[in-house]
This record gives structure tokens, C-alpha cells and sequence, in this order.
């Protein structure tokens, strides 16, 4: 695309969304800002005009998109705005990302626009985020096409964890059984949940952790074939994000990253032998923006990007996508 790609985002004033935006204009890429109160100012600068969005209006986001290449979405819940926004970016004939964490959310756009994307050669990356995408990846720098695996375990180690108000009200939705792979089949997580402990490069150390199993259990399940794949958390931010007075992130530098730090472990287990892939790097919600802006512009760049719900490490070369991701994730943890 020899023009700047013009971007529709949508949920532009969120927490994420403000992220995105950033990126997609140090990127080169026009930023079309639409919000539900038609009120945007980015990271820095001052307030600019921006579109409204009604997720039960379907004229609003068709006007969003027109003259849109692509759209990402950052308005959560996306319980409510993902199949809106997707349906949109079909008529529109447009790829759509999300940032989603939500297993319900990616699993419904598998199952109920995987066919309508092919059919219109239009391509959908659901929870092309740190929650979602980057496990994804990850477990798909371990795993050869062809290979199985008889396990595939994925740790998240957060030093803190401060929810944005959007995170607080996702969780106070969702309402659907979180999923694990067991025997190369979802099922529910079970009571007790998987937990034990698990050693994180430093400077974390030794953490005890817990089975949350978010959106890239359903990507990984898509693509690669394994016995079980489970993906825990360290108790730490769990306890952040379960108290009511955790205040939501400060930002601590000029490209309003808060200050916590991230590690996600990825080990695979292959013929008994175990393979392990790791990322590191600087508040979780900022890390979404590199991951979703690289793959939209990198589909934008494609002739002809695969069709369909797709999971990223089916449409992309793992290695290559997380290497031209530094210094804002950095492989090796």
C-alpha cells in the first residue's frame, strides 16, 4: 500500500485505544478515532473531533469504516461491540482485529463469521493482543506444523496489576466457563482449578500461581495440536485485581506506560522433550498496541491475506512477527 493506510479505531478514548492510536501515527498510518461520546484527546496533544459510535446502530459504524482499510477494535466489553464491529468490517469488506481477552467473544466469532470471512476473502484476528495473541505466538515459535504436543503450559507473571475501569466491567460480565484444552478437546477449567507454582526468570523468582484462562487457549486450540494447554497467572495481581481500591494505571513516562512489568513463559512439551519460549516488557495494555498495529499493517501489505477468523500464528511467521516487536516486547524474558 504505497498511501498512509487509513486505521478506523474503535473505543479510540479507552485506556488501549489511546495506545493504538499512538502507535498507528508513529507508525505512519492514519488514525480514524470514533468513541461512544465523540470525545478523544491522544496521549499527547490536545482534544480532536473523532466519530460516535452506537454499537446497536449499524449506520454508525458503517459511516466509521467508509473509507476505512482496516478496523481495530478496543471497545470493550467486547461481549457487546465484537460481532457488531466484525459484521461491519464484513460489509465493509475490511480486516478486522480486536483486543479481546474474552474466551466467549473469540470462540463466537470463530464459530459464526469463520465462513462469512471466507466466503467475502476478508480477514478476522480476534484478540490480537497481550492477552490472546502473544501466547499464541509464542507457542507457535515451539510447535512445527505437522508436530503435536502433549502439553503446552503458558504463565503470566505481572509484578501488579492496576485494571482500567474497562477490565473491571469485562469481569463483572463475564459470566461464561473459562475453557482448557484436556485429551485435545475444550472443557471447562474444574473445581479445584490447576494451580501449583512456577519458576519465572528474575527478577520474579518463584511464584505461586493459578489456571485464568483467557482467549488464547481458543487460538491455540484452532491451530496447533495438543494434548492439554493450560495458561496460569501469579496470585500477585490477582489479589491487585480483585481489591476495589486498586486505582487503575499511572502513567510513568512520555508514552504513558505505567510502570508494570510483564513476563509470559510458554513451555511445550514434544516427544518428552520440553521447548520454552519467553516475552518481557512494560504494562500489558501499551504492549497490545505494537502486537495489533504490526499485524493490521502487516495484512494491509498482502495481496491476498488468509481468509476467514483466523488465530495469528496461523497467518504469520511467529519468529519473524515477535522479532520486529523490540524494544517494546522483548523476547527471551
Amino acid at each position: 500500500m504505497r498511501r498512509k493506510p487509513n486505521i478506523a479505531v474503535l473505543g479510540a478514548s479507552g485506556h488501549t485505544g489511546r495506545f493504538v492510536v499512538d502507535t498507528l501515527r508513529r507508525e505512519g498510518a492514519v488514525a480514524i478515532a470514533a468513541t461512544r461520546s465523540g470525545r478523544f484527546a491522544p496521549i499527547a496533544g490536545e482534544e480532536e473531533p473523532c466519530h460516535i459510535l452506537d454499537f446497536t446502530l449499524p449506520e454508525t459504524l458503517d459511516e466509521v469504516l467508509r473509507g476505512a482499510d482496516a478496523v481495530i477494535n478496543c471497545a470493550g466489553p467486547f461481549f457487546d461491540t465484537a460481532m457488531p464491529a466484525a459484521e461491519a468490517a464484513l460489509r465493509a469488506a475490511i480486516p478486522y482485529l480486536d483486543v479481546s481477552a474474552e474466551q466467549a467473544t473469540t470462540r463466537r466469532l470463530f464459530d459464526m463469521l469463520d465462513e462469512p470471512g471466507r466466503a467475502a476473502g476478508v480477514t478476522m484476528l480476534p484478540a490480537m493482543a497481550f492477552f490472546g495473541a502473544l501466547a499464541d505466538l509464542l507457542a507457535s515459535t515451539l510447535v512445527d506444523e505437522g508436530e503435536h504436543a502433549e502439553t503446552i503450559d503458558i504463565a503470566v507473571g505481572l509484578d501488579s496489576w492496576h485494571p482500567t475501569a474497562g477490565t473491571r466491567l469485562t469481569g463483572d460480565k463475564n459470566i461464561y466457563p473459562r475453557m482448557i484444552v484436556r485429551d485435545g478437546a475444550l472443557v471447562p477449567v474444574p473445581d479445584p482449578a490447576p494451580g501449583g507454582e512456577w519458576d519465572f526468570p528474575p527478577p520474579l523468582g518463584v511464584q505461586p500461581v493459578t489456571c485464568v484462562a483467557l482467549s488464547e487457549i481458543i487460538l491455540i486450540s484452532r491451530h496447533i495440536s495438543a494434548g492439554s494447554v493450560t495458561s496460569f497467572m501469579n496470585l500477585k495481581p490477582l489479589d491487585d485485581l480483585h481489591e476495589v481500591t486498586t486505582p487503575p494505571p499511572r502513567p510513568v513516562d512520555a508514552r504513558g506506560r505505567s510502570a508494570q512489568h510483564f513476563i509470559m513463559d510458554v513451555r511445550a512439551t514434544i516427544a518428552g522433550q520440553v521447548r520454552r519460549a519467553r516475552a518481557s516488557g512494560t504494562d500489558v495494555y501499551a504492549a497490545s498496541a505494537p502486537l495489533i498495529v504490526r499485524a493490521c499493517l502487516d495484512l494491509l501489505m498482502r495481496e491476498a491475506p488468509p481468509s476467514g477468523v483466523r488465530a495469528p500464528g496461523e497467518v504469520f511467521d511467529a519468529q519473524s512477527f515477535l522479532s520486529r516487536l523490540t524494544p517494546d516486547i522483548v523476547l527471551g524474558g
